[in-house]
């Protein structure tokens, strides 16, 4: 593994994690894109496995997800793509997968962990596995240096102190109830969730799920450690598929300088 810590993402200040879907449309534009968002200034970016089933995305990133899938993209050719730019030192800022259990559990544990060592990935997200299955996955992973991201939602409740106290790397905090996507409403929850976790823990919280511009990432910055856009970004790659990464890049730098006005 390298130097690099996901607590780096944080030590300046408020943090702008992106998310991309891997090898949407192609895995050489993903590449691209983790070099051009890396630039624009975000501290954390968060990778998604193409997933046939992803069930806590909405219309956009399932799409992203269809796209890559069709391209022939495969969990073995991502790795080898990252792992690639990781010994070029092309990664130079911390990175998370997000992905499914069934996705981990059909490539192997043991395997799927050693991969994330070897490619510089240091963490994952697993959404559809609660707070009380992590050990599921979290003794391999400690093996191999690679944190579980745990999540916490407004249904979380007296669950977060919990779930925030035995929390690795940083916590995702979940604005609102539902799949992921632009939202206007977020949950009226959020500074007494990261109040709940202050009490336990000094972890990284960062707000995900709806953000969908500079304003919005500011807003949920201020009340949290940062500000994480997924479907927003992936919207943009859509749009523009291979031509993309000058509108992204473009749009990141947008949404960090929103963060870095956040007090």
């Amino acid at each position: 593994m390298s130097d690099i810590k996901i607590a780096d993402a944080f030590k300046n200040g408020k943090a702008f994690i992106p998310f991309i879907t891997g090898g949407d449309p192609d895995l050489d534009t993903t590449k691209k894109l983790i070099i051009a968002m890396q630039e624009a200034g975000s501290d954390l970016i968060e990778i998604g496995i193409p997933f046939s089933d992803p069930i806590a995305e909405g219309p956009v990133i399932q799409e992203a997800d269809e796209r890559a899938l069709s391209a022939g993209v495969t969990t073995d050719k991502l790795f080898d793509m990252l792992k690639e730019l990781y010994e070029k030192g092309g990664i130079k800022v911390p990175m998370v997968f997000l992905t499914y259990a069934n996705a981990i559990f059909a490539y192997g544990k043991e395997k799927f962990m050693k991969r994330c060592n070897e490619s510089g990935m240091l963490g994952v997200i697993v959404p559809d596995i609660p707070y009380e299955e992590k050990e599921e996955f979290e003794d391999v992973a400690d093996k191999y240096g690679v944190s579980i991201i745990s999540m916490i939602a407004p249904t979380s409740k007296e669950r977060i102190k919990m779930i925030a106290e035995d929390a690795k790397g940083f916590l995702y905090v979940v604005s609102s109830m539902g799949v992921t996507g632009i939202r206007e409403e977020f949950s009226s929850d959020i500074e007494d969730m990261i109040s709940a976790v202050r009490e336990v823990s000094d972890i990284p919280a960062a707000v995900g799920f709806g953000i969908s511009n500079p304003e919005k990432a500011r807003e949920m910055a201020e009340k949290s450690d940062g500000a994480i856009v997924g479907s927003a970004i992936v919207k943009i790659v859509g749009q523009y598929g291979k031509d993309c990464v000058p509108y992204v890049s473009k749009f990141v730098k947008e949404l960090k300088d929103g963060v870095r006005k956040a007090n």
